[in-house]
């Protein structure tokens, strides 16, 4: 117990230093937090003879419920009036990004020779933008307030809302997928007849939602939300239905209970621990050397998906009628990828096929670690991609 105890607290030490390098560097926490659990885990720390946190069930465990805690407040975000009012747009915009970017991922995949379903692990991977850094590279360069930041936002609440359908969908091919069509339809119905449960809840029951969360105290407001959706996410992981998945639904659920504000100011901080816990957990299970083997899928993902979301964010702000330049900005803001792909990483690792536990996880970390830090500055730097596009475009026309 004592050292299970000195490696948890080992683990913190690295959080909140690879937390200050991110602050002093004006980076998302999230790559540096991977790039610590790395580091410091049993193929680094532990090859070298140095202390190493270990991947047990007790990190295993605390890295599910940041999952859960990160998809729970992602949808707080969004209520079923707020996506029928604005449906057109985000639907249109929307559609134009999975369109160009999943089906990307997937060829990508099947030229590297990979099997439909890893294939189709990849394509998420690669289609979907961190809502977490995006929308807070948003605020910290006050984008948060102009035209382009409404198609931005719209898109990630597309793909928050394509993603869970995504999910539920791979888990029952990759864990279900021993079993032969019969067990990937049961896993199938099981995963959709769970979430449209949910989807009932969520629609017709604020009223519940409401009273759960009536209490002044502010422990036992934060204990019943956590009694809410922790066990919810348990029991669709217990179903073979993403966890994740399910507590984006209760989120939904809340939006629209009042509480709303009262959540995000009292579970903030437990939601930021356990998901920085996440994602060093991510890094714990990466061997480094497996990064070679997915040195070939990463560069070619990198260099064709790139230019791939900029492009289908502008045509997203174009749907909105942005002028080019802004429309240019949305297709920038878009390139960060995060928080999704780990999830689909985690899922992977569970599968049964080599590319599945070990290229596919060494990918989506490396994928991660170059997107988010790329994302971050091209949205810095948008005016010298402005301008390095636009003038390009002038003297053509020129010419």
């Amino acid at each position: 117990m004592a050292a299970d105890l000195l490696e948890f607290g080992y683990l913190l030490v690295v959080l909140a230093l690879t937390g200050a390098i991110a602050l002093r560097l004006g980076l998302s926490v999230i790559p540096l937090y991977v790039i610590g659990g790395v580091v410091v885990g049993p193929y680094v720390a532990g090859r070298l003879g140095l202390p190493y946190v270990a991947e047990g069930e007790v990190i295993t465990l605390l890295a599910e419920v940041g999952i859960v805690l990160l998809l729970f407040f992602l949808g707080l975000e969004f209520s079923l009036d707020r996506l029928r009012a604005a449906r057109s747009n985000i639907s249109r915009a929307g559609a134009i990004d999975l369109l160009v970017n999943l089906p990307l991922g997937v060829v990508i995949g099947l030229a590297l020779g990979w099997s439909v379903v890893e294939a189709f692990l990849l394509g998420g991977i690669v289609y979907i933008s961190s809502s977490a850094i995006v929308t807070k590279t948003l605020i910290d360069l006050g984008w948060i307030a102009d035209p382009e930041s409404e198609p931005i936002l719209g898109t990630l609440v597309f793909e928050d809302l394509a993603i869970a359908v995504y999910l539920a969908a791979v888990t029952s091919l990759v864990l279900g997928g021993e079993g032969g069509l019969a067990a990937i339809g049961r896993s199938l119905a099981i995963a959709f007849g769970f979430l449209g449960l949910l989807l009932i809840a969520v629609q017709y029951g604020t009223s519940l939602f409401t009273r759960v969360l009536d209490v002044e105290n502010e422990e036992a407001f934060v204990l019943r939300a956590l009694a809410v959706v922790v066990p919810i996410a348990g029991a669709a992981l217990a179903l073979g239905v993403s966890e994740a998945v399910a507590a984006f639904f209760v989120g939904m659920g809340f939006s629209t209970s009042g509480h709303r504000e009262t959540i995000e100011r009292r579970l903030t901080s437990v939601r930021d621990v356990f998901a920085a816990i996440f994602f060093f957990w991510i890094g714990l299970g990466t061997d480094p050397t497996l990064l070679v083997a997915a040195a070939v899928p990463l560069v070619i993902a990198v260099v064709l998906t790139t230019p791939a979301k900029v492009i289908s964010g502008y045509l997203g702000g174009r749907v909105y009628d942005l002028s080019n330049h802004r429309s240019l900005r949305v297709g920038v803001g878009m390139v960060p990828r995060g928080e999704f792909s780990l999830v689909i990483a985690a899922l992977a690792a569970s599968g049964s096929t080599q590319v599945m536990r070990e290229v596919i996880p060494s990918f989506a970390v490396g994928y991660v670690l170059v997107m988010s830090a790329l994302g971050t500055v091209l949205m810095q730097r948008s005016d010298l991609v402005e301008r390095l596009i636009f003038r390009r475009q002038s003297a053509g026309a020129d010419s």
